[in-house]
């Protein structure tokens, strides 16, 4: 006797596994959106590692502080795409589960469970490196008082 799922139970299943399908496609979103600002990140690098050895003084000065948070800043970015990545791997790991469960009869509602948890926390954990990410780049983003030729108080 071969084993034939039932369509009705396919069918039922992929309803299941509709929201978490979803999901993947709002996490797809979120790397798109997470490695763009890292390329971003890498070209500024790039273009201060070329200005670097030519400047003397201040200037000199304002670029290894810029490259040193720009460094920083791609430590942050790059954990955040790896855990919002785990994330999502986690969440094709709930689909498979839900698959295999309901067409092999295992009970294992629990190990669902906890494979859809820890997507949430990977992914609650990448945004809130995201989060950390933005936050440094607007402290290095503030436009020096002397560039603006405003009187200080």
């Amino acid at each position: 006797m071969q084993f034939s799922p039932v369509i009705s139970t396919v069918a039922a299943t992929i309803q299941v596994a509709i929201a978490p399908v979803f999901l993947l496609a709002g996490i797809g979103g979120i790397l798109n959106v997470m490695t763009g600002r890292l390329a971003r990140i890498v070209d500024r690098a790039r273009s201060l590692e070329q200005l670097h050895p030519r400047s003397t003084g201040p200037e000199h000065d304002r670029h290894v502080w810029e490259l040193r948070r720009i460094d920083r800043r791609i430590s942050v970015i790059n954990a955040a795409i790896f855990l919002v990545t785990l994330s999502a791997v986690l969440i094709c790991l709930v689909v498979a589960l839900l698959f295999i469960a309901e067409l092999s009869d295992l009970k294992i509602g629990r190990i669902v469970a906890v494979a859809f948890i820890l997507s949430m926390l990977m992914l609650m954990i990448g945004l809130l490196c995201f989060l950390i990410e933005v936050r440094m780049s607007l402290k290095a983003i503030h436009i020096r008082s002397e560039l603006l030729e405003q009187e200080r108080k």
